[in-house]
């Protein structure tokens, strides 16, 4: 089984590091989608460790804005362009970690090939309850120029609401960002987004399409008959908030107990001690 991962990231290439080492072999490449607002130099070395590329086409990365899920796409343009022929290719983030052995997860993997593994909450669920106004209003947050946000409120104020520009049903979620996908899925998501420039026009205007837009795509595609609700991930949000929890020792026997394969998120300038407990059970 070969496999491709795009790891999302900003910062801590130590951290990085470490995440290619813990997948690290030889049917695997590593391609890091590094936030365009970050200079790539401190991060460089990792070419070093072999099988890792930068991706090309970076793109600035601002929280909430389409910056995230363009720079998924292109990723993925790049990694198909090689054609490898990857059986799956994972996206992952640089702060995300395996908490179970690594031969049980590629052995999970080998056992569902030609599975796409993505998560979504149907609308009408009630993360959708608020999470619709990311796509019936207008959002400034991909752009940078000052009084964007009152632009933003005036806006939304007299134009109508919005509508995707094409009739399917909408899938997606707060832990959606994160995949794993077989790579004839990965080119229908590149094709799709290429014959569909409304559809990117639109996302350009929409927040946090990371958590909807590729659920929504394949969702509304003969690929929806190969996906498993469940993109293998264990992630806490009872801290509240937009973000995660941050994992420390004290949730090793949490992570210990999950049925999940990787975890996010965990920061090396919090606590790396977490991370060498996961070690000890993942050999």
């Amino acid at each position: 089984m070969k496999m491709a991962f795009v790891i999302v990231a900003y910062k801590d290439p130590s951290q990085i590091e470490r995440l290619i080492k813990k997948f690290s072999r030889s049917e695997n490449d590593f391609y890091i989608h590094l936030d365009k607002k970050i200079n790539i130099s401190n991060f460089s070395y990792l070419e070093q460790l072999g099988q890792v590329y930068f991706v090309k086409g970076r793109v600035k990365v601002n929280w909430g804005g389409f910056g995230v899920t363009a720079g998924i796409f292109n990723s993925l343009d790049e990694i198909l362009k090689k054609e490898k022929n990857y059986d799956f290719i994972s996206i992952v983030s640089g702060q995300d970690y395996l908490i179970k052995p690594i031969k049980s997860y590629y052995s999970y993997l080998e056992n569902n090939l030609g599975k796409n593994f993505i998560f979504f909450e149907d609308p009408g669920d009630e993360w959708w309850s608020h999470a619709i106004t990311r796509i019936n209003q207008y959002h400034m947050t991909n752009y940078g120029f000052r009084g964007r946000y009152r632009l933003q409120f005036f806006i939304n104020r007299i134009l109508p609401k919005r509508k995707f520009p094409l009739p399917y049903k909408m899938y997606g979620g707060p832990c959606a960002t994160f995949m794993t996908i077989t790579s004839p899925c990965a080119k229908y998501l590149v094709d799709f987004i290429a014959a569909n420039k409304k559809v990117k026009r639109f996302s350009e205007f929409a927040w946090g399409t990371d958590e909807f837009l590729i659920p929504t795509i394949i969702m509304n595609s003969d690929f929806k008959n190969t996906v498993v609700n469940d993109n293998l991930y264990y992630i806490d949000w009872s801290k509240g908030g937009s973000s995660p929890k941050v994992f420390t020792s004290e949730d090793f026997d949490a992570l210990k107990k999950s049925d999940k394969f990787l975890a996010r998120k965990f920061d090396i300038k919090v606590d790396t001690q977490i991370m060498d407990l996961l070690d000890t059970i993942n050999q």
